[in-house]
């Protein structure tokens, strides 16, 4: 799935995330750009519905890491905003994720640096108004306005 998508509420976002779900598989890294408020954890939520992840996900801002189990793979989601390089990320048992092919769902991922796989999924949001988001999937122009 790649590609440019417009989304004007959380429902659809979810549709989207939950479309992107269906390609995933232990392992895989994805890496989510945007600034605050932009879908980042919303779309994590929708992934974590369609991999059936039981309860309520929430933003890992302040606790920086979440594990949700679901019964066929661990999502773990981190938001990096506060670490400062790879060695921060490092601490967190990055390592470990990997090993145990959990599926990672990276918040401001450029502060995991060579951490970060080349085959990683690229997601970029950007706010086109009150509830409209400009979501674009693993294409070049992700970062463009």
């Amino acid at each position: 799935m790649k590609g440019v998508f417009e989304v004007a509420s959380v429902e659809e976002t979810w549709a989207l995330a939950k479309e992107l779900a269906k390609e995933l598989k232990p392992g895989d890294v994805v890496c989510l750009e945007g600034d605050l408020g932009a879908g980042k954890t919303t779309f994590v939520q929708g992934l974590a519905d369609a991999l059936g992840v039981p309860g309520r996900v929430t933003s890992p801002t302040f606790c920086i890491v979440q594990e949700h189990q679901s019964p066929g793979v661990l999502l773990v989601h981190m938001d990096l905003y506060r670490l400062h390089g790879e060695e921060d990320v490092e601490a967190l048992g990055w390592e470990d994720y990997v090993a145990r092919g959990a599926i990672l769902a990276i918040e401001w991922p450029e502060r995991a640096g060579t951490l970060i796989p080349q085959n990683a999924r690229r997601i970029a949001f950007r706010h086109l108004g009150e509830e409209n988001r400009k979501i674009t999937i693993d294409t070049e122009d992700r970062i463009a306005v």
